[in-house]
């Protein structure tokens, strides 16, 4: 059995600027990636990324991705188990491949796989 931990947490934001400030108190850090269409904070091993407009993944809750050795293989494993695919993997750049999946209640989860 291998074991996996949540590598990062995807929350949506209404207002990015407000969002900044209000997670930069929360985690007395300042953002790590800080853009007009995403700004991330790397504080204690966790990634927290804030998403305007739930960006193109049309996120509308906070979204746990969990780092996996083979994504295929665990996003197999999870539909066999019930779970339905929301988005396909799909390669976002650096040799990271991310998916996501809903749960029987519609809880979104992500996977993420680093090369």
């Amino acid at each position: 059995m291998s074991r996996s931990g949540i590598k990062i947490v995807l929350c949506p934001v209404s207002d990015l600027e407000s969002g900044k400030a209000v997670y930069s108190a929360l985690l007395d850090a300042a953002p790590s990636a800080d853009s007009e269409y995403y700004v991330g904070f790397d504080v204690g091993g966790q990634h927290i990324g804030l998403v305007p407009g739930g960006g193109p993944q049309n996120l509308t809750s906070p979204t746990p991705f969990w780092e996996v050795a083979d994504i295929d293989a665990k996003l197999a494993e999870m539909t066999g188990a019930g779970a339905a695919v929301k988005d396909a993997v799909r390669d976002v750049g650096g040799g990271r491949r991310v998916a996501t999946v809903t749960d029987a209640d519609g809880n979104v989860l992500g996977l993420v796989q680093d090369q």
